[in-house]
């Protein structure tokens, strides 16, 4: 109980200065592009200063920051918004399955919740010893922790507005409204994406034999947010790239810990 004490204070003493209390002053840029809360809804933007907490395994939160979101109604814009209401108009039975699998809105387990859920649920069928049960789960979170950051500094970078709100606003169809529903903060790039990414990457490297299934998981996570009609595929596919590289800083810490010799 003692150790058990220990461990647990030293990493309560890293929350309390991780920066997680730090104030939003509450300015966002306006203009077209700009994001706004879904149509009919003055929510405000959801923890916009995550991206500035402290990280685990990168340097900061803008390590692997994703280039700019393409100009408010320049073609490759308008094609990405486009998409979205395609995918919207074509979807499939298991689309929509999918899109609801990933939803992870409030109340529920939200997505690094659903990847731990999917990740015990493995090791329910390939049970492993209790410590390294723990350190599947501990590379699996330090890694989701970071993407969730990096995830969050591009979002509060680039303020990119949601699918819901560039579809009606370009015309493309003025009563647009999404499979599921729009969160409250911007588009770019996906959360589902990144913590997707980071997770996908720590589980292929701890599981060989099942690599490619989990890194199928994960794109199928990004891919559900489009499905979904919330983000546009730019948003899924930074997301991915960023949260591989994440997943890659988890690994080389676990090729280092001294488990694999």
């Amino acid at each position: 109980l003692q150790l058990g004490r220990g461990v647990a204070d030293a990493v309560i003493a890293h929350a309390r200065r991780d920066g997680s209390d730090r104030k939003f002053d509450g300015r966002r840029p306006r203009g077209d592009g700009a994001w706004e809360p879904p149509p009919g809804s003055l929510a405000r933007p959801v923890s916009p200063m995550a991206g500035t907490w402290d990280t685990w395994v990168m340097k900061s939160g803008l390590q692997f920051r994703p280039p700019p979101f393409p100009e408010y109604g320049s073609a490759a814009y308008r094609a990405e918004a486009k998409a979205v209401v395609d995918a919207d108009r074509n979807l499939t039975t298991e689309q929509r399955r999918i899109a609801k699998f990933w939803a992870g809105g409030q109340g529920t387990a939200l997505p690094p919740g659903i990847w731990n859920q999917v990740t015990l649920a493995f090791l329910h069928r390939e049970p492993l010893s209790t410590p390294r049960t723990a350190r599947v789960l501990a590379l699996l979170n330090v890694a989701q922790a970071d993407a969730g950051i990096a995830a969050w500094d591009a979002k509060y970078a680039y303020w990119v507005t949601r699918p819901e709100n560039a579809i009606r606003d370009l015309g493309l169809d003025p009563a647009f409204k999404p499979y599921i529903d729009t969160p409250f903060f911007p588009a770019y790039v996906s959360g589902h994406a990144t913590y997707s990414g980071a997770a996908g990457e720590v589980m292929a490297h701890l599981f060989p034999a099942e690599a490619k299934l989990f890194r199928a998981k994960a794109k199928e996570a990004a891919d559900s947010r489009v499905f979904g009609g919330i983000h546009f595929p730019l948003d899924g596919s930074e997301g991915l790239r960023m949260g591989r590289r994440i997943g890659a800083l988890a690994v080389a810490r676990a090729k280092a810990d001294g488990a694999e010799g």
